[in-house]
């Protein structure tokens, strides 16, 4: 057949001959639905699609159709079909496509301004430079090709869909490509950019859509990482306070998770006045220098085109403005009058069109909100006189995503009026501010108000009461409406249907609340009272945000000081069922109450019910920050002198029957807060750890001693010796034990302790004495006393270290020594990554592990220049395990650093993702008697690549490559069980974070489901083969119910046949398991809502 036509196409007659390339062309549409197999042949199929649209072609066509008179509108036919098949290749053959990528630009923005039957002078968009900004509208309004409403009346003309095609591509390639080099390198912002903001002057509304929907698009793959403004979520955004141990800090004393809970929240409670940071270099940069011709571009827009248009405009403006968290304080005159216009006439459509108008306010409150949240309130105030009243209209709508939305912007303008980030009250702003209260009251009291938007009013009535407290309170809202608004509140908390929400309010007036007066002890007292009672909900948000809002009360002076004896009481029963180790989150935070509770009414507290809860934690494996809340509870006990009791009832009725190290710590804490109030001396514990025979006894006067040398620092009275004599003990127990109290000790007198290591270091004992100087190093507070000795420690723990039982604690004590004097110590890890010893190397990657997870942001610009190149040099490894560390050690990076990491990921990805292949000369076969069996070396590297490429997904989605990704998922699932279990787990995310590449992926998906389910256990297989088969059956069939819910959703005509197939045959043979994958996901969705 392909003979028969190529011998007859000279044959063919124009119109024929152009059907005949544009049938053939969308054949090639198929690379979407097999891309793997499709790949291979692009390199000669690809100059065949960009032949069509290419200069040659189109100055070929031109010369014709200027010598005919006219133009065959069939070649835009074929045009179209040549770039839709591009953009598909694109999208399904992304790698396959790399060669011709500056062709399709070429290609693309070429025909994007192609628009042969409109005269366009090309200079307008030069010459608007220099015109003011008032002559350029006008010029623009007297084109008689923009029509507003029809576009081109020009019925034969479809040379606007070769345009909008063009745009598509451009997206697609923004899309595949916008994560890595072509926007690094500055192609997308010199090349692309400049030709859609050229085209907002595009005539017909599709193809002006399209354009502004791409550049939107560039800008939000610049913006990857910028937070996203939440209008209507609390400026603590963490409800259930106390969550895990924050990987980012080390311990720096056993009680810092209570040192001042008050003003450490407040120190980041987002009060601050918004302060752009100037663009860096690279996109951001580049963006930056982009707007003014943008928003001059789009201004025009605003004031003269469509609906839709203008909503397209609004998203586009949105967007760059999360994406440079600010930026356009100095266009503010061309966007707040334009939109407060939009949000008029909106208002004013009826039928169909009220829909449009309703999506359209919706993007305009977004962008009010934004640019509210984003920029100083010196770029806001001289426009509130408009923005207050639109806001207040808006939030009074029937339509609840408006209302919604308006409350939600409403936020942020209090946000904006209220201190610091205003200065001074001014009557201007307590009026504006008097007019937004009253229209969130009556949206709360109203009893047609939705329920959405009474909780987000709720919300905001919170942060307006607790913004404006202070001695300048009564002249934001006088105190009539504060109380008003209090009892409100109070009454709200009772209701179902807005408890949350209020419970939420509450801890937000109780963060910001600075004067007593303010808040009436009655209030204050109900309140409490009731967020108590709500901890016996079952609902855990509920449960947490409560904890949360009273943990709040209880640390904030003014609130706390209105709570009398009979409150307090009654909130420690209510707190006492926390006490358990069934939820550490819930944990921390009641204890965290009652030791602030304690410094007031600390006999109060201290009664038989809370002596018996902390007997029950020190039984348990607590850690974190649960721990600091309770060593920092129980200090205060000491401090008040009530801990007597206590110490009574951790001796007798727990003693070695809990965990001795945590059980030390807290008897020791105690001993050393309480004093003499307590009942026991030190040295009746030193005279138990001489006379103790048992091992638990002696861990446990070792993990007391260890802990109240800590605590006392300079004046305790134990010599190192005193520990170090423990390691000449036979148990296993107690040399460690030892050596880790004697680091705890150590802690705390560096100048007696660390001398006495370092010289019996280089002795014997070095295991042990690496477990003593890494818990010195652990403690913070230690780190100035310890630079003396850094660098001999460094030597002795190098030295230690090639000890092959010494490496990985060894590697730990380098990565904290690193921390502390991270100048010295990084550029020496550098340089060991090209030791000639395996083992060194392979330390000093373990080492830089401990340099990401335990260490903040200020750390970053320690490792900055050097981490690329270190890690880089590290996935280089010629050492299997080695490289395997390596990639451990870039997960930690991607979790703790991901702002050192993302950028680089061009560079370091590729490094990764070669791991997650199977190498065939790492599969060797062994014979074990008369049976042989294959083992795979690189089974455990390729784990921990996956691993990697997982936490890469959930870190830097945008930024990886989408089809290649994907391809190492659907590798991945046919590997071994642990890589399957995590693939379909990366699979179940990627049905949400990528919807459309997941549904052509389908087909192949299904070929892989049904070769893991028709696999069959054999007969003599031991139980835990048969546990890991039957938990991969359950992970595939949950898996395939969910592909297929998204099948159906977004299917668009006739389902994968492959799929479909497959999908049939599981509802016949696994009904069972997909039952149970249902039952389970609708219980996964009904706790959600809950």
């Amino acid at each position: 057949a392909v003979v028969a036509l190529s011998a007859l196409a000279p044959y063919f007659s124009d119109g024929v001959l152009s059907l005949f390339v544009t049938h053939a062309i969308e054949s090639l549409r198929a690379s979407r639905s097999i891309p793997r197999k499709f790949g291979p042949y692009l390199k000669t199929l690809a100059p065949f699609i960009l032949q069509p649209v290419s200069a040659e072609e189109l100055e070929d066509q031109m010369a014709a159709a200027d010598e005919d008179d006219e133009r065959d509108p069939q070649i835009d036919e074929v045009r179209e079909a040549a770039l839709v098949a591009l953009e598909a290749c694109l999208a399904s053959c992304t790698s396959d496509m790399l060669p011709y990528t500056s062709d399709i630009i070429e290609a693309a923005t070429r025909f994007l301004k192609y628009d042969p039957n409109y005269a366009d002078d090309e200079n307008d968009d030069t010459m608007g430079e220099t015109q003011s900004d008032e002559e350029d509208v006008d010029a623009f309004g007297e084109d008689e090709d923009f029509e507003e409403e029809t576009g081109f009346d020009d019925e034969d003309d479809v040379s606007w869909k070769v345009r909008r095609c063009s745009a598509k591509l451009l997206y697609t390639l923004i899309s595949t490509r916008g994560s890595g080099d072509l926007l690094e390198d500055g192609t997308l912002y010199t090349r692309v950019a400049p030709a859609l903001v050229a085209r907002f002057r595009e005539r017909e509304e599709n193809v002006r859509l399209e354009v502004l929907s791409t550049l939107a698009s560039l800008v939000r793959k610049t913006g990857d990482g910028a937070t996203a403004p939440g209008l209507h979520g609390s400026e603590d955004a963490n409800h259930i306070a106390m969550g895990p141990p924050s990987r980012k800090r080390r311990r720096g004393g056993s009680d810092a998770g209570m040192s001042d809970p008050y003003s450490s929240v407040l120190l980041s409670n987002g009060s601050s006045s918004p302060k752009p940071p100037p663009p860096q270099t690279g996109p951001q940069a580049s963006l930056a220098k982009m707007v003014p011709e943008i928003v001059r571009g789009v201004s025009k827009l605003l004031k003269m085109s469509t609906l839709p248009t203008k909503q397209a405009v609004m998203t586009l403006l949105k967007d760059i403005v999360i994406a440079q968290q600010g930026g356009l304080s100095d266009y503010a005159s061309h966007i707040f009058d334009p939109v407060i216009e939009i949000m008029k006439t909106s208002n004013s459509h009826i039928g169909s069109s009220a829909a449009v108008g309703n999506s359209v306010r919706v993007e305009a409150l977004q962008l009010l909100g934004v640019i509210a949240e984003s920029h100083p309130s010196q770029t806001l105030q001289p426009y509130l006189g408009r923005v207050i009243p639109a806001l207040r209209v808006a939030a009074k709508e029937k339509y609840s995503k408006v209302s919604s939305e308006a409350i939600g912007a409403i936020e942020q303008y209090i946000k904006a009026l209220t201190p610091p980030r205003s200065s001074g009250v001014g009557q201007q702003n307590a009026a504006y501010l008097e007019n937004l209260y009253d229209v969130i009251v009556h949206r709360i009291s109203a009893a047609d108000t939705d329920t959405e938007v009474r909780q987000h009013a709720i919300h905001a009535l919170g942060l307006l009461i607790g913004r404006t407290s202070g001695s300048q309170s009564s002249a934001f809202i006088v105190p009539s409406k504060r109380k008003e608004g209090l009892d409100l509140l109070s009454d709200r908390l009772r209701n179902e249907l807005t408890r949350l929400a209020s419970v939420r309010a509450i801890e937000d007036i109780a963060l910001h609340a600075q004067k007593r007066a303010e808040l009436p002890p009655e209030w204050v007292r109900s309140v409490s009272l009731e967020l108590g009672v709500q901890l016996r909900k079952a609902s855990r948000s509920l449960r947490g945000a409560s904890l949360s809002a009273l943990r709040r009360l209880a640390a904030n002076p003014a609130s706390r000081e209105n709570l009398d004896d009979a409150t307090i009481t009654e909130l420690v029963k209510l707190l006492i069922p926390l006490l358990t180790d069934n939820d550490l989150h819930l944990l921390g935070p009641a204890l965290v109450i009652l030791g602030t509770f304690a410094q007031d009414r600390a006999r109060i507290v201290m009664n038989e019910e809370v002596i018996n809860a902390v007997c029950f934690i020190v039984k348990t494996a607590l850690s974190g920050g649960a721990l600091d809340a309770l060593l920092a509870s129980v200090k205060t006990f000491g401090e008040q002198g009530v801990g007597q009791p206590l110490m009574q009832a951790l001796l007798k009725n727990v003693g070695i029957g809990g965990n001795p190290d945590l059980l030390g710590k807290v008897i020791g804490t105690l001993l050393v807060s309480g004093g003499s109030t307590v009942g026991v001396k030190l040295n009746d514990f030193v005279n138990e750890l001489n006379a103790a025979q048992d091992d638990q006894r002696k861990c446990l006067a070792l993990s007391v001693l260890g802990e109240a040398g800590l605590r006392m620092g300079s004046a305790s009275p134990l010599p190192p010796q005193m520990f170090m004599s423990q390691f000449s003990s036979r148990s296993e127990k107690v040399p460690l034990a030892a050596a880790v109290a004697l680091g705890r000790a150590g802690a705390g007198n560096i100048s007696t302790y660390l001398p006495a290591v370092l010289s019996t270091m280089n002795q014997s004992r070095q295991y042990l004495l690496l477990h003593t100087v890494r818990e010195i190093l652990q403690h913070n507070e230690a780190e100035a006393d310890i630079l003396p000795y850094s660098k001999t420690l460094w030597e002795h723990i190098i030295a230690a270290s090639q000890n092959e039982d010494n490496k990985a604690i060894g590697a730990e004590c380098i990565g904290r020594l690193a921390i502390i004097d991270p100048k010295v110590y990084l550029p020496q890890l550098q340089t060991f990554l090209n030791d000639r010893q395996t083992s060194v190397r392979g330390m000093v990657i373990s080492a830089l592990r401990f340099t990401f997870a335990d260490t903040d942001e200020a750390y970053d610009e320690n490792l900055r220049p050097i981490v690329v190149e270190m890690l880089t040099t590290m996935l280089n490894e010629s050492d299997l395990e080695n490289r395997r560390l390596a990639l451990t050690t870039l997960n930690s990076a991607v979790h703790n650093k991901p702002g050192l990491i993302v950028p680089h990921l061009g560079q370091l990805l590729p490094l990764a993702t070669k791991e997650t292949m199977i190498k065939p000369e790492l599969v060797r076969e062994v014979t074990m008697g008369p049976f042989k069996h294959k083992v795979d070396d690189g089974l455990e590297l390729r784990k921990s690549a996956y691993e990697t490429l997982y936490a890469l997904m959930l870190t830097a989605f945008s930024r990886l490559s989408l089809p290649e990704l994907y391809d190492r998922v659907v590798a991945g699932v046919g590997d071994d069980h642990d890589i399957r279990i995590l693939c379909i787990l990366m699979l179940t995310k990627l049905i949400t974070l990528a919807p459309e590449e997941t549904v052509r992926r389908l087909d192949s998906l299904a070929e892989h489901f049904r070769v893991i389910l028709s696999t069959k256990s054999k007969d003599n297989a031991v139980k835990q083969e048969l546990e890991k088969s039957t938990e991969t059956n359950k992970a595939v069939v949950k898996a395939s119910v969910l592909l297929n819910r998204e099948e159906s959703r977004t299917k668009a005509g006739e389902s994968p046949r492959v799929w479909s197939e497959y999908w049939e045959w599981v509802r016949k043979e696994f009904p069972t398991l997909i039952r149970g994958a249902e039952d389970e996901l609708k219980a996964v969705g009904d706790n959600g809502r809950r």
